[in-house]
């Protein structure tokens, strides 16, 4: 249907009131001028309320200029679909009296939808574009404009209309928006560039500029539309700043594709090259597997396999090789990126070159599980070892043979040759047993002239004694030093398993009593265990039936031995130590019995009479106003495993009215390797009541370094072994060195530490020189009874 349109108009007055209308209105909406005149404009308005009719009017004026698209009423009571443009009028007073209405692109219910969008005008389309849009003239003056136009320049219309397009960039990019303004008109080119508008404020925003020749009415015109590249401009800022992160970054990076099975490289960073030895140009479109060292650490790279199957991050520390054939260590963390579906399409991998870390941690652990003057296995590492050997046996049904030897008048030697020529007998004994043994057995030192071999998979005890005999051959030959011969020879004592014990523990034992055995009856012996030597397992019994009345018999008693301030000498803890008054032995040192304690369970009952006595010692410093000075207590394996251990300390330190940190629980370095999982439980159950964990013997046995870092430990005390291996000589240089690492490792990880056992002055300067926080040993102060701890106390105590 075609509805009448041509020079549909009426006049309004400034209130809305219809005051003409024409032939063309009647002929469309089919209301005679009678029925028109005088009626507010809002009645002709479909869906507008009596009471809202003068504020539609209200916004159709302020909003003059533009096009309404309105809903006319049909006085048959039909809709006519239709655009309202309202003119302003002005008298001759210049203020504005009437407005004329005109109504165009009519259409009704029945118009087809092609043909209605087809008489929606420019200028109501322009309005609804996202971005900007602007005809302009050759001249570059705008003649058509939307609204973003406006706002993006911040103009007014009717600065726009008087403004040129080029005005609105600055100087530098003005002849290039003139170029293309001219290559649209006399080129009739399609133009697309990026440049920055300058608004009037000076805000500058980045668009994209098109634009392209249209022939309108007979003239010729440029129109064109502008996209904010605002947050597009952001986003590549980003991302540039990204890739500047990848060059950067000290660490290799890879970046793969997942095809198939294969993840083929598409981007490496410089520090890849460096690491690798290879060229971006060399790896891009190769699979990342191509460096892997042949043969070598499989296990991590199934890991890698299964990662990448299952589209999942990992992280694995192996080996691969440089592009001149060197082995590295790689710590590699791979990591899936997802695409917009959420589906994995690359991988990201950071490669970081651990080679020098592992070296030095590989020369560390050699030094702390080896002995420093023979390079044997020390008693850590046998301990290791021999546990291992037992669990293999247990499963092969296979005998291990444990070899305890000591040589004979060691002593004698270094009173005789000078300890030069005993580290000399040393040395070639250790060489002398490495050579006769294989390589799946282990030579380890003891102590100073004591050595245990540890020999596997032994089919019989025939094969053994042969093995042992050529073995004591061996040692029996001289040792030349400084053009002399010195007579060497040793005592043996051998214990097998399982016939003679089933724990390290027991098999050591039971190897050092037959030893003794040999040397009591003869030089150059081999002895093995056997029943007929049952005196020794008589002692222990006696000595387990003293320890069952060792406390209802007031024969334990405590010393507290003072660790002081390495920087004031003030004391700055005690350690709890042990003792016992046996009817027939005298005083026994711990180390005479805590063995046997802790194997017959015993060990646990000594522990709680230990904690209850610190835990009064501490009440007796605080009722003389003493604070600060907290007591450490040695704990065992057997202890701490006790479902209740952590339940007692709480309720021993309310029952003697303490503060949590006035106690520490001290435990020894090879308690830590033993089990880590009850001993992370353990740190954990004392952070929760607020107790410090202290190590002891810290740099005897092989610990991990992240799992002291894990359990929050409050201090780490210096080992014997690495103390007493200071010393001002030439000679001393790797015990210095030792000690300083040791040190630094602990201070590495925050952590105080102590120097115990210090004997001399030299120790003593040593590790103040080095920054040990405290001091602890017979140099500085012996152990002392209550009382005496309590006067020293005081005494060092700053006023």
């Amino acid at each position: 249907m075609s509805l009448p349109t041509a020079n549909a108009a009426f006049l309004i007055d400034e209130t809305g009131i219809i005051m003409t209308w024409n032939d063309s209105c009647e002929r469309l909406l089919g209301f005679t001028s009678s029925d028109a005149i005088g009626q507010p404009v809002g009645a002709l308005l479909v869906g507008v309320s009596v009471e809202d009719k003068a504020e539609r009017w209200r916004g159709m004026v302020a909003d003059h200029g533009r096009t309404n698209k309105v809903v006319l009423r049909h006085s048959g009571g039909s809709h006519v679909y239709a655009q309202l443009a309202l003119s302003p009028q002005a008298g001759a007073d210049g203020a504005i009296h009437y407005w004329v209405a005109a109504i165009d692109n009519v259409h009704d219910d029945s118009t087809p939808e092609s043909v209605r969008v087809g008489r929606v005008p420019l200028a109501a389309v322009v309005d609804t574009l996202p971005g900007t849009f602007y005809a302009l003239t050759r001249e570059g003056r705008y003649v058509l404009w939307n609204r973003n136009h406006e706002r993006i320049t911040e103009m007014m219309p009717d600065e726009l209309a008087a403004t040129n397009a080029v005005e609105l960039f600055d100087l530098q990019t003005r002849p290039l928006i003139a170029e293309s303004i001219r290559r649209v008109f006399e080129d009739n080119e399609e133009v697309e560039i990026e440049a920055d508008f300058t608004s009037r404020s000076g805000r500058v925003t980045p668009v994209l500029l098109c634009g392209s020749r249209v022939t309108c009415n007979g003239g010729e015109y440029l129109f064109g539309m502008g996209l904010d590249l605002t947050r597009r401009r952001a986003q590549e800022q980003q991302l540039r700043l990204r890739e500047r992160a990848l060059h950067a970054a000290s660490n290799g990076i890879v970046i793969t594709r997942i095809d198939g099975n294969d993840c083929p490289i598409e981007y490496v960073n410089p520090a890849f090259e460096r690491i690798s030895g290879y060229p971006a140009a060399e790896v891009i479109g190769r699979d990342s597997r191509f460096m892997a060292a042949p043969g070598m650490d499989g296990n991590e790279r199934a890991r890698i396999r299964a990662a990448v199957a299952a589209r999942q991050p990992v992280n694995v520390v192996f080996r691969n090789m440089r592009k001149n054939g060197e082995l590295f260590w790689n710590d590699l963390s791979i990591t899936p990126v997802l695409d917009e579906h959420g589906k994995a399409s690359h991988f990201i991998g950071v490669i970081l070159d651990v080679t020098a870390t592992k070296q030095r941690t590989a020369h560390l652990e050699h030094e702390v599980n080896h002995d420093a003057l023979t390079g044997l296995a020390n008693r850590n590492l046998l301990w290791d070892r021999l546990e291992q050997a037992l669990h293999l046996a247990q499963r092969q049904k296979s005998l291990v043979a444990t070899v305890l030897i000591d040589l004979n008048n060691f002593k004698t030697i270094n009173d005789t040759n000078g300890h030069e020529a005993g580290d000399v007998v040393l040395k070639v004994v250790a060489k002398r047993l490495l050579a006769s043994v294989r390589d799946s057995d282990t030579v380890a030192r003891l102590s100073g002239d004591e050595f245990v071999l540890v020999l596997v998979n032994q089919p019989s005890l025939r094969f053994t004694l042969r093995m042992i005999e050529r073995l004591r051959q061996g040692l029996t030959q001289p040792v030349s030093f400084m053009h002399k011969e010195i007579a060497v020879g040793a005592s043996l004592g051998v214990s097998v398993y399982p016939h003679d014990g089933h724990t390290a523990a027991e098999l050591v034992r039971s190897a050092d009593v037959a030893m003794y055995h040999a040397k009591a009856t003869g030089r150059n012996e081999i002895h093995f265990f056997s029943s007929d030597m049952k005196s020794t397992t008589d002692a222990r019994q006696q000595l387990d039936a003293g320890m069952a009345q060792a406390i209802e018999r007031n024969e334990l008693f405590m010393l507290y031995q003072p660790c002081v301030d390495a920087r004031t000498g003030t004391v700055k803890s005690f350690e709890a130590l042990l003792r016992w008054r046996h009817p027939e032995r005298g005083v026994l040192l711990p180390s005479a019995f805590l063995l046997e304690a802790e194997e017959s369970g015993r060990i646990v009952q000594f522990g709680a009479w230990v904690l209850d006595q610190a835990c009064a010692f501490l009440r007796e410093l605080k009722a003389l106003g003493v604070s600060g000075v907290p007591v450490s207590v040695n704990v065992s394996a057997r202890e701490y495993v006790q479902q209740d251990f952590v339940a007692n300390i709480a309720k021993c330190l309310a029952q003697y009215g303490l503060a949590p940190d006035s106690l520490q629980i001290e435990l020894r370095e090879e308690a830590l390797i033993r089990n880590p999982g009850q001993v992370r439980d353990l740190a954990c159950q004392l952070r929760k009541l607020g107790l410090t964990l202290s190590v002891d013997e810290f740099g005897h046995g092989m610990s991990d370094l992240g799992f002291l870092r894990e359990l929050s430990v409050g201090q780490l005390k210096l080992s014997k072994q690495a103390v007493h291996a200071i010393a001002e000589n030439e000679d001393a240089r790797e015990g210095n060195m030792m000690a300083r690492t040791l040190i630094d490792i602990g201070h590495n990880l925050k952590m105080p530490v102590i120097g115990e056992a210090v004997e001399t002055r030299s120790q003593m300067e040593f590790l103040k020189t080095h920054g040990c926080e405290g001091l602890q040993g017979t140099w500085l102060g012996e152990p002392m009874e209550a009382e005496a701890a309590r006067e020293l106390v005081r005494d060092r105590m700053p006023a």
